[in-house]
């Protein structure tokens, strides 16, 4: 989608922007694994970068659709999964998406400025408006769909990253891993040897 004009700020919300977006197409009795894998899959992520961030439980909301059945059901998955995390987490009753229960993570920058950026919601309805169905042994059954994110907006992580690292990049993050700087031209014709060389060539780096 296009943001409004007068919401965009730099990085962090642009014109139009990337998500490293998934759709999980899964049976009922699936979705708590699912959600497991993803929350390990990110924490390893933001673990990696040295990010803190926390997550919530977003409910049933007043206007939601479908089976109140199906929504207790798949709380009580996401809060299970939640729970096998090990770590602390709220619950925000009544915010969950018309369509389906989510988990909210919000990621803290080093200037601690909250930002969302991973998600991952289920959804009841497309499955109904796209009238998907699976083969079972006793006939057929609708699917749930796992709607993931794990970095959110790209643009929007490239801008807490560089916050986060005040501009010092990881070695194996960075875009110009390592420079090779000759003090005079005389030198020049030797540090393009160095640059060639096995260890420094398999960098990214320039003379």
């Amino acid at each position: 989608r296009n943001e409004y004009s007068g919401a965009l700020s730099g990085l962090t919300r642009v014109r139009r922007f990337q998500q490293d977006d998934a759709h999980i197409f899964c049976r009922p009795d699936q979705v708590m694994s699912e959600v497991t894998s993803f929350l390990k899959m990110m924490d390893e992520v933001y673990t990696i970068f040295g990010l803190d961030y926390t997550m919530a439980l977003s409910t049933r909301p007043e206007g939601y659709l479908g089976e109140l059945e199906l929504w207790n059901k798949a709380e009580a998955a996401l809060e299970e999964a939640l729970n096998g995390t090990g770590r602390e987490w709220v619950m925000n009753p009544g915010d969950g998406a018309f369509y389906g229960p989510k988990i909210d993570i919000t990621v803290y920058d080093a200037l601690r400025r909250k930002f969302q950026c991973a998600t991952v919601q289920l959804d009841f309805q497309l499955p109904i408006r796209f009238d998907l169905t699976y083969a079972t042994e006793s006939g057929s059954e609708r699917p749930v769909i796992v709607h993931r994110a794990v970095l959110g907006s790209i643009e929007r992580m490239y801008a807490i990253l560089t916050e986060h690292y005040a501009g010092k990049w990881p070695l194996w993050l960075s875009p110009r891993q390592v420079m090779v700087v000759p003090i005079s031209e005389a030198s020049y014709a030797y540090a393009q040897q160095v640059s060639g060389r096995g260890p420094v060539r398999a960098l990214q780096g320039e003379v």
